[in-house]
């Protein structure tokens, strides 16, 4: 098989490992459903307690595999029994549209 061959079938691999962020994700729609998010999280991605990560700022798609691997009960440790019963509820619609909202704020907050 040829190197061009392997680089397509490798990348046609890696589409069903790491799925694409779909284009179509709503930040404003993932805005409204971050609402409960901002108690840990906060209003603006930026966490108020230490041991929370920031949101704000942080790639979409690892927003979008880290809330599947939650929701999937892939992850473990620290508050992931939290976050697992948060993620339950999403469908993989809302967690694009959360990871586009938190992908598009800013890393700082906004200071």
């Amino acid at each position: 098989m040829s190197l061009k061959r392997y680089t397509i079938a490798g990348l046609f691999v890696l589409g069903f490992i790491f799925p694409a962020v779909s284009a179509a994700a709503d930040a404003e729609a993932g805005k409204a459903k971050a609402a409960v998010c901002a108690a840990c999280h906060g209003k603006n991605g930026i966490a108020q307690i230490p041991t929370y990560p920031n949101l704000a700022g942080q790639n979409e798609q690892y927003l979008v595999l880290s809330l599947k691997a939650y929701k999937n009960k892939q992850r473990s440790g620290g508050q992931a029994a939290i976050m697992q019963g948060q993620a339950m509820g999403l469908s993989d619609t809302d967690i694009a549209n959360l990871a586009a909202y938190y992908a598009s704020l800013p890393a700082d907050g906004g200071k």
